[in-house]
This record gives C-alpha cells, structure tokens and sequence, in this order.
C-alpha cells in the first residue's frame, strides 16, 4: 500500500485500536515516510521515444559521455525538508518564512566518467534564452573546462543537454555545432527524461547535503558557497558509480517499454 496511512495500514490487517505513536514506531522497523515523486505524464509517443533511444545508445561507451544540466537552489531549500526528530523537552527551531523560498540561484554543472565539470553560477537576473545560453557555455564550459582537454579526448566525447527550449533551439545548435559539438557528438535526448540523466542524482545529493537539518540561507553568495562546498565532497567514485549506472537504466527502460525508472 504505497503512500498509505498507518492507520490504513493497520486496518488492512484488521487491527484496530492501537495508538498512532505505536503505530508509527512498529512501521518504523519496515518502512520509510516518502511523498510521492512528481514526473511529467508520459504518453505513447514519449515512451516509443525513449525505448528508441535506448536501442541506440545501447553500445554506447558511456564513459566518454559529458551529463549537463542545470539546478535551481532556494535559501530556503524545498518544501517538507525541514523536518526531523527532536528530543522531548526541546522546542521546535524557528524557520524564516519568505516568497517564493526567498529567491535562489540557477546552477549548471556536467559529470563525465569520474569527473565534475563546474557548477557555474547562471548569473542572477539572465532569462536562459538560446543565445544568452550559448554566451554563459562561452564564458563558462568552453573557456575554463572544455579548452584545457586534448584533442582526442575532443575527438571523442559525447555531449548531453535536455530539451529545454534554450538548449533545442535551432539557434543552440547551429552554434555548439560551429564549436565542433554536431550530429553523432551531440546526444539526442528524448522527452519528458530527467529519470535517465544521471546528474539528476548528483543534484540529489549535493540539496541533501546544503539543506540538512533545516538549514536556511540569508543571500545568494552564501548558498552558492553551499553548493561549491557541496560539490568539492562530492569524488570521483561518487561520479563514476552514476555515470556507470548508464547501462542499467537503458536496459530498464526497454524492460519497461519505455516507462519511467526508478533513480
């Protein structure tokens, strides 16, 4: 019973008038509060996409892959995360309540083999359309990561980028093409997909770690310190495990005809 109540629980057993305290304690030892994950409907056409998409790239050398993405981070952090146990007597620690988690910072980052390229900060106040997005990879991926490598290592990789309009457009793709990144060096990427890029799972990890225990922010400058402190702890084993997960995922998305995974 997914997502069900401890009292539903219960009730399914026939097992009635026990306390919520005890409940709770008991379903402790065998389960875990969760909420719903929240995905974009997939209809048929998305799923034939993405089996299509899997036979692809299924002999794909995944190691040669470059994952990007971007990530918004609050000063607050998200909605329910502030939650967790505290000892009898204690009072509850008092959280700032602001619109709008009191504004954020917009975060791009790729991972490749065992390696972390950036995060870069989207400056505050940019609209990401197609050609302020190709200006910041300027600034950013192509001026401090992507000129240092080798030719062949140039040669060789794979460039990923979702479908977002600023990323799509035939503007971005003109342009990243004059940079080299063209036809069988530029990913395709099916709709409606976050569930297989891999670096959905490094942003996992790096909110866990700015956001534990509550934490809240007081100016931009300061969770994105967070988030480049984050991201330092976050090694090359760390990387490599999500970047080799690549192979796994292709095969459970043919195994359920398209489907979304789990991460």
């Amino acid at each position: 019973m997914p997502l069900a109540t401890s009292l539903a629980i219960f009730q399914s057993c026939n097992i009635t008038g026990v306390p919520k305290s005890t409940r709770c304690a008991i379903l402790r030892d065998m389960a875990k509060v969760r909420k719903a994950e929240r995905r974009p409907p997939l209809n048929k056409t998305h799923k034939l996409k993405r089996q299509d998409w899997a036979k692809k790239y299924l002999k794909t050398g995944f190691s040669k892959v470059l994952w990007t993405d971007e990530m918004r981070v609050s000063l607050d952090g998200p909605n329910g995360w502030a939650r967790g146990w505290i000892g009898k007597g204690q009072r509850a620690p008092v959280r700032l309540r602001r619109q709008q988690g009191g504004g954020g910072v917009l975060v791009w980052a790729g991972i490749i083999k065992d390696e972390l390229v950036g995060p870069f900060w989207v400056e505050d106040g940019v609209k990401l359309n197609s050609q302020s997005y190709c200006q910041f990879l300027e600034d950013t991926f192509f001026k401090q990561w992507y000129r240092k490598k080798s030719a062949s290592f140039k040669k060789n990789m794979i460039s990923m980028q979702d479908n977002a309009p600023s990323h799509a457009s035939k503007y971005s793709t003109a342009w990243l093409a004059r940079k080299g990144i063209k036809e069988e060096k530029l990913m395709t990427w099916p709709p409606c997909s976050p569930d297989l890029n891999p670096i959905e799972n490094l942003w996992s990890i790096i909110k866990c770690e700015i956001y534990k225990e509550g934490k809240q922010y007081t100016s931009l400058n300061s969770v994105w310190e967070a988030v480049v402190a984050a991201a330092r702890n976050v090694d090359g084993e760390q990387i490599k495990t999500l970047t080799e997960s690549m192979d796994g995922r292709l095969l459970s998305v043919l195994a359920k005809k398209g489907g979304y995974i789990g991460r």
